[in-house]
């Protein structure tokens, strides 16, 4: 050791000698070093006063803006972290005080707070504010993680009077708030264990040392406690169970049969619920479905205890899902009916939606059952009239329930008491609040027919025997615009023929008849019937001739509206028509001006779809010398139009292959054999009009579904692109890859792929793939915004159930209608779907949603029936493919007559067309020529 030692002191002198020279070697560069330090901590400091300045006015900003609006969440939370990015922990401590007043707080700003508490308290020596604060913490959320900290900080006072019963009462409450928390429930055990462990230690007399008989006692009784703890622990289903039964058999050395029963029924119920648990592990948040199964299992097996643990543990994550809280609420009020557990929840549920009406009415009625203190009832009410609800007719039924609780209270018996004059002052005060707060925000008073007024009215009546009291009440009613329904003067008929008398029965009656516009004919039987019962000849004779004259006034304001619709009807009818009428002059007058022959034109089109197909696109290229010039290429398309004629000039020569080929003549071209192939081929559709060289971008789109053997673009007889065409793949395995590209989108339209089929041999053939029928597992939603993306719409119908498909509705351009249709596994779940989802708000759209049951299509709207109704509609057969584009006959106006004649011929038209000016003769038929200087008047 003293050679070490020697060894050391040679080393530090050495070390020291070397450090001195160093100094002073390096005294020039340290001052540099210190003056480069002193500014760069300088510039830092002017830096963080800036920070600091910045975060100061901030604080400012947000504390300025809670003094405005208290119930700004996100102000709250945001004041919070800057108080605690800058230090300032007393005022850090006042924030999360006022927030907690106002909102349960979450588990992470608790355990923030709890840690910043501890470390003050450590300071001041003062522990019950921390205890305080731990108490509020428990009571928002039922949170393992909290408890757990609360146990361990108690442990830290175990040196204290008392303190080890404080630990011991912690851990207990501790156990029976998270104890049957199955995933996190078995922490709160092992620490309670751990804890009893330690004391075990401190009991335990030294080895060798024989105890006396107080401290085998005291060693006993902590022996037992472990044991029970061990013993409870494994008659509870928890994660990892196996896992504490091997320590607990390695511990005491082997198991009692009792706890092996029990352990064994635990572990039986922990494998029916590890499949709801690891659903819960799997599921994204919300994860409500997957929670609901689980409170649904646990409602089954019974047990109050996992039933109420399991409904804190899914309100913990879903804090913000009042029909949860009513849920749970319901269930604790009907089965455990438990004051301070009932009570409790109830508070917690309106602190975490305090714009639910249902929860505050819920926890008014809950005051009422566990007989609590008039006072407090009231301060309930007053919180829920200041809760911000969303609707007026919430404020009406929040004030009908405080009116029944007030109305129970009072004691009819005598005929003046206090709590009967507060009941009557608050019905005055509840009017008051309708008139003057619930219409200047809602724009509507809430209660259109007055019920709280009527309910007062027949208190006074049945209880107080007051109805001079009920009949001002009920002129009251009738003024506020209900004098005009039949209903209100029978309730108000009601009550005078229950507690009032003949001849006010009798007013009410006439002055019904008298009002009454919307069922006159009750009233007027009612009072017939009354006068029948009740009157003299003379009243019944006053009665028949009032209603008559009523019923009478009555038919004929009805017929003048009836003749008024009807004449409205007619006045658009007319006004379509002539729109109707103008427009077609219209398209005639410019095919006029144009020179376009009409009959012509119809030819055209028939051939143009009747060659669609009739080129061979392997011919080589046709070359044309002529004298001595260079040889030149003339690309002929039959999609023009033009049968044989050059391109019109801005027609777009479409490349096919290499530059040269596909060049052919219109002539050799309808040599060729017919290339066309329907099972080989499809039909595309709803392409823009401005799609730059189709057939390129279309080969780019169909290769990967297999090889293609041609591309055909349709055009106009100007070049331009008609927006369809076809393709003729290889092989026919090609054509189902193709059919998948329905809807996909082509710079921004939606392209229609369908199987090419010529509807003239197939006219039953269908494309549209939709259902047209009743669909009961499936909704539809009208009223999105066109804004809402599929996954939008996706993830609110998730919670209603699984969802199979969701379809958005579109234009042919691919803009949105605000339409779409959610296919659910199964009825039931559509059903619910749409109980939860109509009438409710996405993006500030209110939606509408119902069962799927698209109108029937007519058989005049199929393309088909068209041929089918020739005889009654001889000037509109529209061919294979349905309507034309304007919908207009192109027969003159001048021919536009009937004949008897009901022969067809080609091209769809009818032997009258022909023979229009003669009636069954055999007058030779009119060409196209004909036609065309009719219309020119040549």
């Amino acid at each position: 050791m003293a050679s070490r030692s020697a060894g050391q002191t040679h080393l530090t002198q050495d070390m020291e000698g070397d450090e001195a020279g160093t100094d002073e070697r390096e005294m020039d560069s340290e001052e540099e070093g210190e003056e480069a330090m002193g500014e760069e901590t300088s510039d830092d400091e002017a830096d963080s006063s800036e920070d600091e300045k910045e975060n100061e006015a901030e604080i400012q900003r947000l504390e300025e803006q809670l003094s405005i609006n208290a119930f700004d969440y996100n102000c709250h939370v945001d004041l919070i972290k800057l108080l605690k990015q800058e230090g300032e922990l007393l005022r850090l401590r006042k924030a999360r005080q006022k927030m907690s007043e106002l909102f349960p707080l979450t588990e992470e700003i608790w355990l923030d707070w709890l840690k910043d508490e501890i470390r003050l308290t450590e300071e001041e020596s003062n522990r019950e504010k921390v205890y305080e604060i731990f108490e509020r913490a428990v009571k928002d959320y039922i949170c393992p993680d909290i408890w757990l900290e609360y146990a361990q900080y108690s442990i830290g006072g175990m040196a204290l009077p008392g303190g080890i019963d404080k630990v011991r009462a912690v851990f207990e409450r501790a156990l029976t708030a998270v104890g049957l928390h199955v995933t996190k429930g078995q922490m709160v055990w092992e620490a309670y264990r751990e804890f009893e462990n330690v004391i075990l230690t401190t009991v335990q007399p030294p080895p060798g040392k024989i105890p006396s008989h107080q401290e085998q006692e005291l060693l006993n009784a902590q022996l037992e406690r472990i044991h029970m703890l061990f013993r409870r622990q494994l008659a509870v289903p928890l994660m990892d169970m196996e896992a504490t039964y091997a320590e607990y058999e390695e511990w005491a050395d082997g198991v009692r049969e009792t706890v092996q029963l029990q352990y064994k029924k635990a572990l039986q119920l922990m494998e029916k619920c590890k499949a709801f648990e690891e659903a819960l592990m799997v599921a994204e948040p919300p994860k409500l479905a997957e929670y609901q199964a689980y409170i649904d299992y646990e409602m089954k097996e019974g047990d109050p205890a996992r039933i109420q643990m399991i409904f804190e543990r899914t309100l913990a994550e879903n804090c913000l899902v009042p029909d949860m809280w009513a849920k749970y609420t319901a269930y604790l009020d009907r089965q455990l009916k438990i004051k301070d557990l009932v009570l409790s929840t109830h508070e917690r549920a309106v602190r975490n939606c305090p714009w639910t009406m249902g929860l505050w009415k819920g926890y008014i009625l809950a005051l009422e059952r566990h007989c609590a203190d008039h006072q407090t009832v009231l301060d309930v009410f007053e919180k829920a009239l200041n809760a911000g609800f969303i609707q007026a007719t919430d404020y009406v039924e929040i004030w009908q329930a405080y009116l029944d609780y007030l109305r129970r209270r009072v004691d009819f018996s005598k005929e003046s008491s206090k709590e009967l004059e507060e009941l009557r002052s608050t019905f005055t005060r509840s009017l008051d609040y309708m008139k003057q707060d619930v219409e200047e925000r809602f724009g509507e008073s809430g209660d259109p027919s007055c019920i709280i007024m009527q309910i007062w009215a027949r208190i006074e009546a049945l209880h107080c025997k007051n109805m001079q009291k009920a009949r001002e009440l009920w002129d009251n009613i009738m003024t506020k615009g209900n004098a005009k329904y039949a209903n209100m003067w029978l309730e108000y008929y009601n009550l005078e023929r229950s507690y009032g008398d003949t001849v006010h029965c009798r007013k009410a009656l006439h002055r019904a008849v008298q009002c009454t516009s919307d069922y006159p004919e009750h009233v007027c039987e009612v009072l017939l019937t009354f006068e029948r019962i009740e009157g003299s000849l003379e009243d019944w004779d006053v009665a028949v001739q009032k209603t008559e004259t009523k019923l009478n006034r009555i038919n004929e304001q009805r017929v003048k509206v009836a003749e008024k619709e009807a004449n409205i009807a007619r006045l658009e009818e007319e006004r379509t028509q002539q729109r109707r009428k103008a427009k077609a002059e219209k398209k005639a007058q410019k095919k006029i001006q144009k020179g376009v022959c009409v009959g012509e034109k119809r030819k055209v089109e028939q051939d143009d779809y009747a060659n669609e197909w009739n080129e061979d696109l392997e011919q080589g290229p046709k070359r044309h010398k002529g004298n001595g010039d260079q040889m030149s290429e003339e690309l002929m398309e039959t999609e023009t139009g033009l049968f044989g004629k050059t391109a019109p000039p801005g027609f777009k020569k479409v490349s096919r292959g290499t530059k040269t080929e596909g060049a052919m003549a219109t002539a050799q071209r309808e040599h060729q054999p017919e290339l066309r192939n329907d099972n080989c081929s499809i039909f595309i559709s709803n392409l823009a009009y401005t799609l730059e060289e189709p057939e390129a971008k279309l080969r780019i789109v169909f290769d990967s579904c297999g090889p293609i053997k041609q591309i055909r673009p349709v055009f106009n007889n100007k070049g331009g692109f008609k927006g369809y065409g076809y393709v003729q793949f290889e092989s026919q395995v090609s054509v189902p890859e193709a059919l998948k590209l329905d809807r996909k989108e082509v710079e921004g339209r939606p392209m229609f792929v369908s199987p090419c089929v010529d509807k003239s041999k197939n006219p039953d053939f269908k494309v549209f793939k939709y259902n047209t029928s009743m669909e009961k597992h499936k909704i539809f939603i009208s009223g999105l915004p066109f804004s809402c993306t599929k996954k939008l719409l996706e993830e609110i119908c998730q919670s209603h159930g699984s969802v199979k498909e969701v379809r958005l509705v579109t234009y042919r351009s691919g803009k949105p209608k605000g339409l779409a249709y959610v296919e659910f596994a199964n009825e039931s779940q559509a059903s619910q779907a749409v109980l939860k989802l109509d009438g409710m708000e996405v993006e500030g759209n209110r939606i509408s949603v119902a069962i799927s049951n698209p109108p029937r299509r007519n058989a005049m709207d199929k393309p088909s029936s068209s041929r089918l109704s020739t005889d009654m509609m001889p000037r509109q057969f529209h061919g294979s493919r349905g309507k034309g584009r304007t919908q207009l006959s192109l027969l003159p106006r001048s021919l536009n007559r009937q004949s008897g004649s009901e022969n067809k011929v080609e091209n769809g038209t009818s032997a009258q067309s022909a023979a229009a000016t003669n009636t069954a003769t055999d007058t030779k038929p009119l060409s196209n020529a004909d036609f065309a200087r009719m219309l020119l008047n040549k």
